[in-house]
């Protein structure tokens, strides 16, 4: 195992057990206001102080990165499922699913990724739910692309030939021949791109789309901390802190992985 991964796979372990046990090391309630400790500094009322509302950001940072961890997984499910769906049928029968489905993603990567997610917020609204839709609707493409792509290729292979000529069908074909081939570098692009949705969660968040006020997740917080930077520093601090490694921690996995498996095959 290479250093990225072990790296990687160490800083994602960090995140997951402090959004497991949240209630076990948050310090405080991290909703409740008291505006006789507003802003104060860390180590005076808490270990990374409190915010304009004295709330203790500690806690609400351990508070947002379960939340923050949970809405990317979910996000990232949906779209690497739909992508994945819709990139192996496109890809094994062709023909007019095929150019209905590369006519969506010419569309869709015809604009930024983050563009596109926020003009779809801004259509529909406000909220995580609203937002994790924004995301899916963009985030499709890349799974989808990469699916039809590697099911072009193996559908010219030897072994599906012979599956074919024996008479299996087509949705078997690709169930127990081409899914498992393709599983492996979807799950591994999965790996980094799920960084692209924390962050694009956490920008809209930031914009007001996503979570919403009182929320304590880390986009927003960096939304409540931005009249604070001179005075208040370890209010942007603390949560851009935080999502600079939750990312680090999966590009890295990401990375780790993809150099470990292809050793392996390799």
């Amino acid at each position: 195992m290479n250093l990225k991964l072990k790296a990687g796979a160490v800083m994602i372990s960090v995140l997951f057990l402090a959004a497991i046990f949240t209630p076990l090391i948050a310090t405080s309630d991290p909703f409740v206001i008291d505006l006789s400790a507003q802003l104060q500094p860390p180590g005076q009322a808490g270990l990374l102080g409190t915010d304009h509302l004295g709330r203790d950001v500690f806690s609400r940072l351990l508070h947002g990165a379960r939340l923050s961890i949970s809405i990317s997984l979910v996000t990232l499910f949906v779209s690497l499922s739909a992508g994945l769906v819709l990139g192996l049928l496109a890809g094994y029968f062709r023909g007019i699913f095929d150019s209905v489905v590369m006519f969506a993603a010419e569309v869709l990567m015809a604009f930024p990724g983050m563009i596109f997610s926020l003009a779809i917020a801004a259509i529909v609204g406000g909220g995580m739910l609203n937002v994790v839709i924004a995301i899916c609707l963009v985030s499709w493409v890349s799974y989808a692309r990469l699916a039809r792509g590697m099911t072009m290729s193996l559908k010219e292979r030897d072994f599906v030939k012979a599956a074919q000529i024996s008479g299996t069908g087509g949705f078997k074909i690709l169930t127990r021949h081409i899914l498992p081939n393709v599983l492996t570098p979807v799950i591994i692009f999965s790996a980094t791109n799920i960084s692209v949705i924390i962050t694009q969660l956490a920008a809209l968040s930031f914009l007001g789309f996503g979570a919403q006020p009182y929320t304590a997740e880390w986009g927003a917080m960096l939304n409540d901390a931005r009249g604070y930077i001179t005075t208040a520093p370890w209010l942007t601090i603390a949560p851009g802190a935080a999502l600079v490694f939750m990312i680090t921690g999966f590009n890295l996995f990401g990375e780790g992985l993809a150099e470990y498996i292809g050793k392996e095959r390799f």
